[in-house]
């Protein structure tokens, strides 16, 4: 965080795309370009090409220039934009379209994750036009976020948390900061063993009852959902979570069902996953990213189970 000296995030426009310069923790997200994939789309992988496109733009605002040894952490991932006569991809609407391609199916295209609840809404609306009836109106406007109901009320209360706790400020700002007033299901898991309440190996930043918390609550099932998706360890720590991999792997191992053979191969898979991405970034042209990338083995193929229901 500390190499670029700002406290704001910056947007600034590239011939391309948008460059965002966003405050992320003790560190900072740079992105995106905006190129086209037409490879595996499970697993788009990022370029020499894409990490030097944005070094050199964001660099041209820098006092300090930045290099590849500063970069923790890098991902890619693939926009589901509406087509058009204009195939350049930085031209495509981000706008959402709600269609009938047959009766009693209504389907959703395009869209972006900042507009998921007004795509929910126009495409719940048109299904309500074809049930008919008295169908009230749309209220999840109104919905609060997960976790986001009672927040500013445990915020103004960090103090007396942390004491109850007894875990520093920073560690319960930590938590609201994740999980809002959810916050309390994680109490309730350290209450049964505080040792869920230690650091994580590699990822000292976390505590341990947030990855048990991923299994019994958030639905992961494999450890790169818990390394990569339930927390950004993958890209938050200079060894890319793989420091984290086995720790991880036997904190959820009793609530997932895993045994010793299990672990292994969730470990195994995950570093060869990280292996993978960072040979696929040494890479200038998309199809050696990409069979760099498609070397590590899916996880999906990796038969899943869980041990007890986590309600």
């Amino acid at each position: 965080r500390d190499r670029i000296n700002s406290e704001t995030g910056l947007i600034l426009r590239t011939e391309k795309s948008v460059l965002f310069v966003i405050p992320w923790g003790t560190h900072w997200i740079i992105g995106t370009t905006d190129t086209d994939w037409e490879l595996d789309r499970s697993h788009p992988a990022a370029t020499r090409a894409d990490i030097d496109y944005i070094l050199e733009h964001i660099n041209t605002v820098l006092k300090v220039p930045l290099t590849h040894s500063d970069i923790q952490g890098v991902y890619a991932g693939l926009r589901p934009l509406l087509s058009g006569e204009n195939e350049d991809t930085s031209q495509l609407s981000r706008e959402h379209a709600v269609a009938r391609p047959q009766p009693g199916l209504i389907s959703i295209a395009g869209g972006k994750y900042t507009t998921y609840r007004v795509m929910a809404e126009d495409a719940v609306d048109a299904a309500r036009e074809d049930i008919g009836g008295d169908v009230s109106d749309s209220v999840t406007e109104f919905i609060p976020l997960s976790g986001a109901e009672g927040y500013v009320a445990l915020v103004n209360q960090i103090d007396r948390l942390a004491r109850h706790q007894d875990l520093p400020v920073w560690r319960i700002t930590h938590l609201l900061e994740r999980y809002g007033s959810l916050v309390h299901e994680l109490f309730a898991l350290a209450d049964d063993d505080r040792s869920l309440y230690e650091p994580l190996p590699g990822a000292e930043e976390y505590l341990k009852v947030e990855a048990l918390y991923a299994a019994t609550h958030e639905g992961a099932l494999h450890l790169d959902d818990l390394l990569a998706r339930r927390t950004r360890i993958s890209i938050e720590t200079p060894s890319r979570g793989i420091d984290s991999a086995r720790a991880v792997a036997e904190i959820v191992a009793p609530v997932l069902g895993w045994d010793t053979d299990r672990v292994e191969a969730e470990v195994g898979a995950y570093i060869a996953r990280v292996e993978a991405e960072l040979e696929s970034q040494k890479e200038l042209a998309d199809s050696e990213a990409n069979a760099e990338r498609l070397s590590a083995p899916d996880v999906r193929r990796i038969p899943v189970s869980r041990a007890l229901d986590p309600s």
